[in-house]
């Protein structure tokens, strides 16, 4: 009997491994997609991943990739209604979709979201999101309008299931751009006391990599149309978030708690900072059975990618030319092999 197979779009990122990872865990066999210009962790490799060096920019049909068909096709990396399309032309040889999509979508009353927060002022979201939050218009404007012309075209046009995951502030081992840097290039600096805007209370969602991956391979198994929001156990405040991410550098300073409510902040403006809370409602994942992990127990291997990177980079321990460093650079980020 032949084993259940997956295809992963997108997999050298902070996704895709870790969806790659849980899905051969599970007994899966795993073909993983990617541009050619960073090389699969060789982990992945050893357990049986299949690699496909693919462009879906530069070769829009994805047929080749399919092959012989798929149990499922897990997308990291869809963001508008023209991938949309690249997926609906394969959907006769697949079993079921999982798409990426974002919370970002979501609006307030006024139509406001995080897109032009800060034209339009910070979006009133009461409470944590539920699915049926209004969302913006689909489009071609921003980010978040293109994400929900994606969704839309799926749901509309597709005749296998669906699942559409709106994840908040994703951390991972590999991202290219990852939010915990912020504290990390601080407290590594060595300074004393680190600034966080609006007195360190801000709650902006955190969602884990392996979070998604445990919420991807347990829809895989009951596949169905639907739309899933995935998050952290819980959205922890900034300060909470400092304080996780500090015992892991060995942080001995303090945090001031900067009492403003100005948005942007001009002081203190760490990648989780915003006037209201940005949350989600997890109960819908959670009814199928997933059980999201905290924060702290997860971010730990990111934070320490770090620290190897920053290892690599400088080439000696003790971090002597940190302060010559601005920001972690990404290219590196997604060769090294955590």
């Amino acid at each position: 009997m032949s084993k259940i197979s997956a295809i992963i779009i997108g997999g050298t990122g902070q996704i895709g491994r870790a969806v790659g990872q849980s899905l051969l865990g599970l007994g899966w066999t795993v073909s993983i997609t990617h541009r050619g210009n960073h090389p699969l962790p060789q982990s992945l490799i050893d357990q049986g991943a299949r690699v496909i060096v693919h462009d879906r920019d530069q070769e829009a049909s994805l047929a080749r990739v399919i092959g012989q068909g798929a149990d499922a096709v897990i997308d990291t990396i869809a963001f508008d209604a023209t991938h949309a399309d690249q997926l609906l032309e394969i959907q006769g040889d697949v079993g079921s979709i999982v798409a990426i999509s974002s919370s970002s979508v979501y609006c307030d009353s006024q139509g406001r979201t995080l897109d032009e927060a800060r034209a339009n002022g910070f979006p009133d979201l009461l409470g944590p999101m539920k699915e049926t939050q209004a969302t913006v218009p689909p489009g071609d404007e921003t980010y978040s309008t293109k994400k929900v012309a994606l969704e839309r075209r799926l749901l509309d046009r597709a005749t296998r299931p669906v699942t559409i995951l709106r994840p908040c502030a994703i951390h991972g081992v590999a991202c290219a751009h990852p939010r915990e840097w912020w504290l990390v290039k601080r407290m590594l600096d060595g300074r004393a006391i680190i600034p966080l805007a609006y007195r360190g209370e801000s709650r902006f969602h955190t969602t884990s990599a392996t979070n998604i991956a445990a919420l991807i391979g347990l829809v895989l198994k009951a596949p169905a149309t639907q739309i899933l929001n995935v998050g952290d156990e819980a959205a922890i405040s900034v300060a909470q978030i400092g304080e996780v991410i500090g015992r892991h550098i060995g942080f001995n300073g303090k945090f001031a708690l900067v009492d403003d409510d100005t948005y942007p902040p001009s002081i203190g403006a760490t990648p989780w900072s915003v006037p209201a809370p940005f949350t989600i409602d997890n109960s819908a994942a959670e009814a199928l059975g997933v059980r999201p992990q905290p924060y702290a127990a997860t971010v730990g291997p990111p934070v320490i990618g770090l620290l190897r990177l920053l290892t690599t980079v400088i080439g000696r321990t003790g971090f002597q030319c940190l302060r010559d460093i601005t920001k972690a650079p990404s290219t590196i980020l997604r060769r090294m092999s955590f």
